[in-house]
């Protein structure tokens, strides 16, 4: 599958970005990042305890990052840990097999009914959805359930989805998950079309080798400064190992373009979208 490939390819980049770091990297070394993907779910909490997930995010230097589990539990034990750290989103999920079954599961409405009661989020995602299943009755109601608190909408989808959500709530601010691992040309097309649509880096490889930035991926940034923002992408436990990898390969990749423009992307933009919605800490 394509995902899978990226996913080699990014593994390689990574390394590259992280053992071959040059100028960039050293220059870049102290940049605060917040990091827009993050899970921590079921299967990570015996393997990386709460404490040492915390830790594991503070040593990467994030001032933020959005997290989300499968179950919830995942994510409010890390609020419990470092409410000042950790910005909450709620995954449709219960488990982690629920990826392609949830759009037809009227139990999941349940679910995010009775957590979105009980505790406060940023958002709902992220979620897997494609196509023509955006118009089914869970995921409709999910998006009116986001529209009625005002919550971001973090979507792994192809355009197609993002198309229809926007057309179910024109007002909705999307963030689109490993933007849609689309070529850069189809991103700023869709970034033309919808204002309120933003994008993560997670997982993505191709938009920068080692340390410099790709042409077409610049272009992006340039055009659109407000709107990308890096994520790690921790779907597995292990992943969580590389949070620290990762952020060093973004100081890297970062450092190759103008310094604002950097910091918008390395932190800027997550802030102005989720922390005013984020829960006050304790």
């Amino acid at each position: 599958m394509a995902h899978t490939a990226n996913r080699r390819q990014f593994n390689r980049l990574l390394l590259a970005g992280t053992l071959g770091a040059g100028p960039g990297l050293v220059a870049a070394a102290d940049m605060p990042l917040f990091d827009t993907h993050i899970h921590y779910s079921h299967d990570a909490w015996e393997l990386v305890p709460p404490k040492q997930a915390v830790a594991i995010l503070r040593q990467a230097g994030l001032r933020g990052a959005l997290v989300s589990s499968s179950n919830d539990q995942g994510t409010q034990m890390l609020m419990a840990e470092a409410p000042e750290l950790i910005v909450p989103e709620l995954r449709p999920y219960r488990s982690r097999g629920e990826t392609g079954t949830w759009v037809r599961d009227d139990g999941v409405l349940r679910y995010l009914e009775e957590r979105l009661a009980k505790y406060r989020y940023v958002g709902i995602g992220e979620f897997h959805l494609y196509g023509a299943d955006a118009e089914l009755p869970v995921p409709r109601r999910m998006v009116a359930l986001a529209r009625e608190r005002n919550l971001v909408l973090h979507a792994h989808s192809d355009t197609d989805a993002i198309d229809r959500l926007f057309g179910q709530w024109p007002q909705a601010r999307i963030l689109w998950a490993h933007s849609g691992f689309a070529r850069p040309e189809k991103v700023r097309e869709l970034l033309r079309r919808h204002a309120r649509l933003w994008c993560d880096l997670a997982f993505r490889g191709d938009h920068a080798t080692g340390t410099k930035v790709e042409p077409a991926w610049r272009d992006a940034f340039l055009e659109f400064p407000d709107r990308f923002m890096i994520g790690t992408d921790t779907f597995t436990p292990e992943r969580w190992h590389y949070v620290g990898s990762h952020a060093s390969y973004s100081r890297g990749w970062l450092a190759d373009l103008p310094a604002s423009l950097a910091q918008r992307i390395g932190w800027g933009n997550a802030e102005a979208l989720l922390r005013g919605l984020a829960p006050a800490p304790n």
